[in-house]
Parts: C-alpha cells; structure tokens; sequence
C-alpha cells in the first residue's frame, strides 16, 4: 500500500506541475488578454523588455501580468525578414503626432496600423524648424532645403544640385517613381492644380528633373512623377519601383479641411483606402516596407507622426529614440546601399530602432 500512495502521490505531483507549466506558458504568450493596443488609454501601455543591443528601448504593449511571471524555457522566434527591398513612402501632412494618436478621428491609424507596424513617439520635422511644407519635404531627398523658406513653386525657388536620392538611385540603377493625387499623365506637375499642391513633390525643385526653366514637358519628370492612379496599375502589373513616393493632395494628407470638419479624419479615411492594397502586393510581400511620414506642424516643433510597417517592423512598437527626417533619408539610404550620406542624414540616427532586423 504504500508504493501505490507514493506512485499516486508523485502522478498528482507530476499532473499538478504540467497544469501550472501550461498555465504560465499560456499567460506568457498573453492567451486570454483580449486588450487592444488603443483604447484611448495611453497609460495601458507598458514597457516592453529590450535587449541591450537594440537602440530604441521604447514602448510595447503587453499582458503586465505575464512580466512578472518566471521563464519558463527558451522560445525561440522565426528568423528574420530578408533585407528591405521595396519601400512605399507616404507623406502626409500638417498634424502633431500628439493630435492624431489616440484620436478617435483617426481609427484606422490607431486601431489597424499602430499594431501591426512601428511608430516613433519623437519623430520630428527637418532640423531648421521652418513650418512650410516645401523646406521640409525637399529636406526629405537631399537632407537640406537649399534655403528655401516659403512654399513657392518650382519657377521661383529650385537648385541645380545634383546631390539628391533620386540621382543616387538612378546612379544604383534602382528604380523610383513618385505617385501624385491628381497629377495629369504626361505633364510634369511645376504648378498647383489644386488640392494638388506642387510643394508636397520634392522632386521638382531640381533642374535635373525638371529643367531650367522648369517644363510641364520634361522628360525625366514625366517618366517618373506620374498620377496616383498609375500605382493600382503597378500593383497588378508587379511593376512597382522599388522606391515608390506617395503624394496624397492637399485634402487627403490631413493638411487642409476641404468642408470635412476634420483633416485628420479625411486623411485616415485615405489611409484606410490607400495601403491595404500595397499590404497585399507582391512588392509588399517579397520585403517590402511602407513609411509613413508627417512633413510638418504649423504652431510648434513638436513631435509629427512616423510609421513603418514591415516583416521586420517591431508590431506594436512605440520607438522614444528622437527621430527627424534627416533619420528618414538616412534610412532610406542605408536600404538601397547609397552613398555619401546626404546632407544632414549624416548626423542623423536612422530607424532601425522600429525594426527587429534592419535593413
């Protein structure tokens, strides 16, 4: 009788310790933790464990109550995504980051994007803190504004540099596009036809894409600065560049109202429509990545909004590291293997801290 009470005493022990084993793994893994990453409750986040080599410690949510329970073994992730291929660059506009996350304007931003991709909490506007448009979107291709302080078109302020991404790209043999709500095919955008708003298209501020003087007609432009609508094509053609620039008008990008009542909701509404489909292209699946940027905010230099979604991107991640676009076009740099840094993105961090692996 007494080996049978110690072998049924050793099976209880040896059923009890499995129940607990799995209870732990399931808390570990946040089984049961319905809670979403917005709620509108900013404190609901709480910090996630990094390790020392990773440069932005920044935020991500979790269960709190599986920090605190032990290790229970070694899991181990799926290999990282291979190297960033293709990038999808969308440029919104005009909102503080601080007016647009939690919003309840802004669902698709908040409720969709935010925990499937990476964003920057301290992501800010070019270096000189000049609130128009233009300085800040050309710093966006050369990491300078070449002293542009207004939002002038392409007649009145443009250089002769040749030292901006789009030659460096070409120079690689890697290909570009910028895609441009409401462009007209075969005319170079040098002038406003709004909502469309020529300051939002750095690439014609450059005589080498536009001439001097600038021309509606100019070969290069025309090649590459094409309509918005030219992007469904490419997605089902497969025939995306691999750096593609997105250019919402002047309504969509949240920077005017245009009778909505709320910018910010119509640029979301935009949002909502324009980047599930690049999600589901072929270029987005074979390593591609879509940037999400704010150019600038009108009253202050304060943090605008930056969102990378990717294989690789840390899902739900809130990055505190300070970020600026000089760091955008140093990413992007460092994506497509270009060199010399330019302008500014030589001082600046790039966003690798948004990534689990970069590029």
């Amino acid at each position: 009788m007494h080996a049978t009470a110690t072998r049924d005493t050793l099976y209880l022990m040896h059923a009890r310790g499995m129940a607990l084993g799995a209870a732990v793994l399931l808390v570990a893994c946040g089984v049961g933790d319905a809670r979403p990453w917005w709620d509108g409750d900013k404190s609901a986040i709480v910090p996630y464990p990094t390790s020392a080599s990773q440069v932005d410690a920044g935020t991500r949510p979790m269960d709190a109550a599986a920090m605190s329970e032990p290790d229970v073994g070694v899991e181990t992730g799926p290999p990282p995504a291979p190297p960033i291929q293709t990038v999808f660059f969308v440029l919104m506009a005009g909102q503080a980051w601080s007016d647009v996350a939690g919003s309840k304007s802004a669902p698709y931003i908040n409720g969709k994007l935010l925990p499937a991709g990476a964003h920057c909490e301290a992501y800010f506007a070019a270096p000189p803190q000049i609130a128009q448009s233009e300085p800040n979107v050309v710093w966006l291709e050369a990491g300078q504004d070449f002293g542009f302080v207004n939002d002038n078109p392409p007649s009145t302020n443009h250089t002769a540099s040749t030292s901006h991404l789009v030659d460096q790209l070409e120079a690689a043999g890697i290909t570009w596009k910028a895609y441009v709500e409401h462009a007209t095919a075969g005319l170079c955008p040098i002038a406003d036809q709004y909502p469309l708003r020529t300051y939002n298209v750095p690439f014609v501020y450059f005589d080498d894409v536009v001439g001097n003087p600038p021309s509606a007609g100019a070969k290069r432009c025309v090649q590459h600065v094409v309509p918005y609508t030219q992007l469904a094509t490419d997605i089902a053609k497969n025939t995306v560049p691999r750096y593609a620039f997105i250019v919402p008008d002047a309504c969509d990008d949240m920077h005017d109202d245009c009778n909505t009542g709320d910018p910010i909701q119509q640029g979301d509404s935009w949002l909502a429509g324009a980047v599930p489909p690049i999600l589901a292209s072929k270029a987005y699946a074979d390593s591609g990545a879509v940037f999400i940027a704010w150019d600038f905010f009108s009253t202050g230099y304060v943090p605008i909004g930056f969102i990378a979604l990717s294989a690789n991107a840390r899902a739900g991640f809130a990055g505190t590291t300070t970020l600026t676009s000089s760091s955008a076009l140093r990413s992007l740099q460092e994506i497509f293997g270009l060199a010399p840094l330019l302008g500014d993105a030589t001082n600046a961090t790039d966003v690798k801290g948004l990534f689990e692996s970069f590029p």
